[in-house]
């Protein structure tokens, strides 16, 4: 029995070239969906006869629906999860020539000829990455619907500085062709974060366009998602989104996109010379990033240290350029627990895993955390002194050059 739904009729018969001229394929990926899919598909194909469908694994007799239609099919016998129904449609079509993929889910909330919408702004936007933004005050939206989007909103937010209004919505449009080289980790229902946090990671534009969505009643709904199995998974994977965002994309923005954009050497050579800041500023960035560089929070160092650079006004920049002294971990662990060692004058370096003690682990770990600051501190006090030198030296030279 098909869902009660009935689909709005394309206007616009022209805008079909576009499939052909920006080389746009509908991807179907769909699971079990034998109440949905004829319909989805035959709508679909009303709009282009560049449909594929991937069966992830249905148990039900949605595979000899599909069989039965004229479109690409990509199966497989185990279902694997949504994440992974795109990955492998992705790959397919990319195979196939395509440069664009247009994702309906199979449920039947989404209409077809809304691809419309999504062609009409490619061609403005041309290697956009779009996500249709649904109507989410209507009739028979599920609450907890509502509050999964904008929860996923503000943590697609915070991990790119960008606002969307629907993060969840399947109805999307990928450039396949820049998502090629990329290798995604995850393969369930959390891919659909993943992929547009990268993408938008790797400068790709993620856009909303406007679609229309059809909300079945309770009883009729169609959904393969698992509450808390899903939203554990989801969580899970925005915590290490979160954690990568600030230890790597935002200094990354920050600092080397816009070096990288005057070449490194002549932008370091500005941001170290800078007229404008005085010698004690420079030095004190350098400083203080060598000490939250190396001082044992490991993890938490910009976390802590671009909120305190900020409000000490120093040179941000310089501040990060300095704290990534922390890549080279094993040398600045390996140094922290000798000046920890030496603080306390414990020569011995073996620790005997066999037999390992509580006594044993809080004592090195003190050693560690104490040498660790003591070395920062250090550290951070060396490389003010140098850099102030150095800022120093070279302005009273350049101040005779100058007189002579």
């Amino acid at each position: 029995m098909l869902l009660n739904y009935k689909p709005f009729m394309t206007a616009n018969e022209n805008y079909h070239s576009l499939f052909d001229k920006y080389k746009v394929c509908i991807l179907l990926p769909t699971y079990n969906n034998r109440q949905s899919i004829q319909a989805v598909i035959e709508d679909s194909l009303l709009q282009t006869s560049h449909v594929i469908v991937v069966n992830d694994g249905s148990t039900d007799d949605t595979l000899d629906i599909v069989h039965n239609l004229p479109v690409q099919v990509v199966s497989y016998h185990k279902n694997q999860g949504k994440g992974y129904a795109l990955r492998k449609g992705f790959a397919y079509a990319y195979q196939q020539g395509y440069q664009y993929a247009i994702t309906i889910d199979t449920d039947g909330q989404h209409y077809p000829d809304d691809c419309e919408i999504f062609l009409e702004t490619l061609q403005n936007n041309e290697g956009a990455l779009m996500i249709g933004a649904r109507n989410l005050h209507q009739e028979n939206v599920p609450g907890k619907s509502s509050f999964g989007n904008r929860f996923s909103n503000f943590w697609f937010w915070l991990e790119t500085g960008i606002k969307m209004p629907d993060t969840q919505s399947g109805f999307r449009l990928y450039p396949i062709y820049l998502l090629h080289d990329m290798h995604f980790f995850t393969r369930k229902y959390e891919f659909e974060i993943e992929v547009i946090v990268r993408s938008a990671w790797n400068g790709i534009p993620v856009i909303p366009v406007p679609i229309k969505v059809f909300y079945p009643e309770q009883s009729e709904r169609i959904s393969h998602f698992r509450p808390l199995k899903d939203f554990v998974r989801i969580s899970i994977l925005n915590s290490i989104l979160v954690f990568i965002t600030f230890l790597y994309i935002k200094p990354r923005d920050l600092i080397l996109r816009p070096l990288q954009k005057k070449g490194m050497k002549k932008g370091l050579k500005e941001l170290l010379f800078n007229p404008t800041e005085s010698t004690y500023t420079r030095a004190a960035s350098v400083g203080f990033g060598v000490f939250m560089g190396i001082v044992p929070i490991w993890c938490f160092q910009l976390l802590v240290g671009i909120p305190l650079a900020v409000l000490m006004k120093m040179n941000k920049t310089l501040f990060i350029v300095a704290a990534n002294i922390s890549i080279f971990p094993p040398i600045i662990w390996a140094a922290s627990l000798a000046t920890g060692k030496l603080i306390y004058r414990n020569p011995n370096w073996k620790i005997d895993f066999r037999n390992l003690q509580w006594d044993q682990v809080a004592q090195t770990g003190k050693e560690f955390f104490i040498g660790g600051t003591v070395l920062a501190v250090i550290a951070g006090l060396l490389a003010f002194g140098i850099v102030y030198m150095l800022l120093y030296l070279r302005k009273r030279h350049k101040q005779t050059s100058t007189s002579k």
